[in-house]
């Protein structure tokens, strides 16, 4: 296998750290920290560059905050300063991992995510049941606390398979150690990228298991939430057994209330959808929340709490999710809703760029009103 041991160097180079500003810049760049760094952005750079090649580099301590829709979530938000030193690692190492990694792990790649992890799950299931002809079956399971239990020595070690520069173990470590944990060497921030990404290194132990150990042909990963598609229900109720004792052997666990075998016509929980033979729908959960966000977003604006871009970027990454599914209806309603509140606050331009995104048919077979 091969190994990579000069790499340090390239992070800590000008060019990949300008290149690493200009993604951790990327849809925040009217934020007053952005705009300060920015002003003397040459400088700070190369007082970055010097911070890491002498090894003085320190992350500063994780502003954390929590988040209660939909479900309570403790969030790490990095200094700017240390964002720009993520995505400088992240630039190194992702095209090394890239490669190892399944090609039915969606989440953080480029050319994934969660729509295209939908579609591949129409095609499993359509494959199983040979286009509705027969019975299918489901293993929907989720990581038992995931972020929270990620044990540092053995991601670590799986790094060391392929990086054998110390310097960027160091780093590796300068960032995973930052976060406070109930215990110690445990443990990764929600809100960072390396935590993303390092999700990816880490669950590719279970991936691989699962394709080439278990030999699942159709396996679908998004973080630590996966399915499993089969026609033969006692097999996933095999692959659910093994598939927990191959976790334990590094430190986590399914989780007992959320791994569970459904029949495919009875519909499924997936990626934020309830994903049924013949059509998605949005959770109810979802739905209301939109509301509510709309809600508070007018109050907030009318305040001057919160910017037009701002709200502009949380709805159309909201619309792009939502078309994912038979989602015709609602979309209209909430666009409907947006306009009640913001026309006349905002350029109409503005809100006809969105509807216009918003209101696109999904690309589902059978999809639209």
């Amino acid at each position: 296998m091969k190994t990579y041991k000069k790499l340090y160097e390239n992070l800590c180079s000008y060019d990949n750290l300008l290149l690493a500003f200009k993604k951790a810049r990327k849809r925040k760049s009217k934020k007053e920290y952005v705009r300060e760094f920015e002003k003397d952005l040459e400088e700070n750079l190369l007082l970055l560059r010097v911070e890491l090649l002498l090894h003085a580099y320190k992350p500063k301590p994780l502003e954390t905050f929590i988040l209660r829709d939909p479900k309570t979530r403790k969030i790490s938000k990095s200094d700017f300063h240390d964002r720009v030193v993520h995505h400088a690692l992240c630039n190194i190492l992702e095209p090394i991992f890239d490669k190892l990694f399944i090609y039915d792990s969606y989440a953080n790649r480029k050319g994934k995510g969660t729509l295209k992890a939908l579609q591949r799950f129409d095609y499993f299931k359509r494959k199983v049941t040979r286009n509705n002809t027969r019975k299918g079956f489901v293993l929907k399971a989720d990581v038992y606390h995931y972020f929270e239990n990620v044990n540092h020595n053995i991601l670590i070690n799986i790094i060391k398979r392929k990086i054998k520069d110390e310097r960027i173990i160091w780093m590796i470590k300068q960032i995973l150690n930052n976060f406070a944990s109930q215990e110690q060497g445990r443990g990764m921030p929600l809100g960072n990228l390396t935590s993303q990404f390092f999700a990816n290194i880490y669950l590719n132990e279970l991936d691989q298991f699962v394709k080439h150990k278990l030999k699942a042909k159709c396996y679908i990963r998004y973080v630590d939430d996966f399915v499993i598609l089969d026609k033969n229900v006692k097999k996933l109720e095999v692959f659910k057994s093994k598939i927990n004792t191959f976790l334990e052997s590094i430190k986590l666990k399914l989780h007992p209330e959320k791994s569970v075998i459904k029949n495919i016509l009875s519909g499924i929980s997936f990626l934020g959808f309830r994903v049924f033979y013949y059509h998605k729908l949005l959770k109810n959960k979802n739905s209301a929340r939109v509301r509510r966000k709309i809600i508070r977003f007018k109050k907030m604006f009318g305040k001057n709490k919160i910017g037009y871009d701002t709200i502009y970027a949380s709805m159309e990454g909201w619309a792009a999710h939502a078309k994912g599914g038979n989602t015709y209806k609602l979309r209209t309603q909430v666009i409907n809703l947006f306009q009640t509140f913001f026309l006349g606050c905002i350029a109409s331009v503005e809100i006809q760029r969105w509807i216009r995104k918003a209101q696109i048919i999904p690309y589902a077979i059978g999809a639209g009103k």
